[in-house]
């Protein structure tokens, strides 16, 4: 019976633990997952009789190791700083690794010794990154066999509250991890467009949105994520003049956000004095450049919006002006925005999320010049098994069971833009309801 060691039960594991536990009868797998929180790990793992829970401290290295030298693949779903300790340890071990997380420097590094070792060490194999790669190349492949050129592509994708509970006038709900959503957009974007280099600075990332049409009643705009050009050489796009990636939000969100980071509230490199007894009438104050009785009134003419405008209306109903207590010691401006954040943006128990992820590619063929739009939206089914647990997990779950069988050959360290990885994950993706729609028009 071979060892699946599942590290990290949080949001995003429900369902990839549960295709493994569904898939370990027929496949005679034992599913081990570890979780720091030994709660967690019990509440995904449930009453299966093919998967046991267990307590581990990552950063312990003789029970790190003990676990890891036991199992015949590691899922690492902890925060992406600690993966290295995991594959340091697979290395060690000779033991396959698969993450959803962003390919680090670190890891590159470790490429030849995986290869000497015999071992995958998979890497960007959940949502964004992963079935943006899958769908993507599959696309491009498919273009280029036929003979066409690339001339664009874009990519967009998001996580978002599905659209009947779509209540509150940011029309956002937190479906994943809260502090990468207030500290995004803090690094300067590059992306090329018509042939040219470009770049937006942090000060101007959620002000130079695009818009973007799933359809005639679905709408969003995107602000661009960091770094599209390093996609161009993997994909094998070099002859696309214009390259960009980035995230989807409802309309008007961008705007309303670009103001919180004007007053300061997204700013992560500094402790508020007393943070805890701090009201967040009393933080919004300290941030403004003038000193008047009214708030509100100093706020708006700060900002430079209108105290009737829609905008405005946005940031009060989040509560920066009430007078109740941030409550976090040791709080960090956008620490204290995300305890905020969190209360007002919750996603409760009876309302469901939604992916919505589009590619957009221009190419040449025969004279002919072509737009291919494809469409991904894939709507929650509870709180437990989310969209976004769904679309991260299920790309992972899957990968794990075909390196298991021996039918993905790669070895070193990979990210998942080849035919061996994306013929098979996508069709099987298709049998829970993860399938693109495309549309193509001259």
């Amino acid at each position: 019976m071979k060892k699946i060691l599942v590290l990290g039960a949080g949001l995003s594991s429900a369902y990839l633990i549960k295709y493994l536990l569904q898939h370990a009868s027929k496949e005679k797998w034992e599913v081990i997952v570890g979780d720091a929180k030994l709660a967690l790990a019990k509440d995904k793992v449930g009453k299966s009789k093919f998967g046991s829970a267990i307590s581990i401290d990552i950063t312990q290295e003789k029970e790190r190791r003990n676990w890891i030298s036991k199992a015949d693949i590691v899922v690492s779903l902890l925060p992406p700083s600690l993966h290295v300790l995991a594959a340091k340890d697979c290395l060690h071990f000779k033991k396959n690794l698969v993450t959803a997380s962003y390919l680090s420097e670190e890891m590159k590094g470790m490429h030849e010794a995986a290869i000497e070792a015999n071992i995958l060490f998979l890497n960007e194999i959940g949502l964004d990154p992963g079935i943006d790669h899958l769908s993507a190349m599959k696309l491009i492949h498919e273009i280029q066999d036929a003979g066409g050129v690339i001339k664009s592509f874009e990519s967009y994708c998001g996580g978002l509250v599905a659209p009947a509970f779509d209540d509150n006038p940011w029309q956002y709900k937190f479906t994943w991890n809260p502090r990468n959503v207030v500290l995004a957009g803090q690094a300067t974007a590059c992306y090329k467009q018509d042939g040219l280099l470009k770049f937006i600075p942090p000060n101007r990332i959620f002000k130079q949105v695009k818009n973007v049409k799933i359809s005639s009643k679905e709408k969003f705009e995107s602000y661009a994520n960091r770094d599209s050009l390093s996609y161009i050489e993997p994909y094998g796009i070099g002859s696309a003049q214009t390259v960009l990636r980035g995230t989807l939000r409802r309309k008007g969100f961008c705007e309303a956000w670009n103001y919180l980071i004007k007053l300061g509230l997204t700013d992560d490199s500094f402790i508020l004095p007393n943070s805890e007894n701090l009201s967040y009438r009393d933080l919004i104050t300290a941030f403004l450049d003038q000193n008047d009785s009214d708030t509100e009134t100093a706020l708006s003419n700060f900002l430079g919006i209108k105290k009737s405008s829609s905008v405005f209306k946005k940031l009060i109903w989040l509560g920066i002006l009430e007078t109740k207590k941030i409550g976090v010691s040791q709080a960090s401006p956008a620490q204290a925005l995300q305890k905020l954040l969190q209360e007002k943006w919750k996603l409760q128990s009876n309302e469901l999320d939604q992916i919505v992820m589009v590619h957009k590619i221009s190419y040449t063929q025969h004279k002919n010049t072509f737009q291919l739009q494809s469409n991904l939206v894939v709507t929650g089914e509870n709180q437990k098994y989310t969209a976004m647990a769904k679309t991260v997990g299920l790309p992972m779950a899957i990968a794990c069971k075909l390196i298991l069988k021996n039918e993905i050959q790669a070895k070193g360290v990979q990210i998942p833009i080849t035919k061996e990885f994306y013929e098979p994950i996508l069709k099987e993706l298709k049998n829970y309801s993860i399938d693109f729609k495309e549309k193509l028009s001259k």
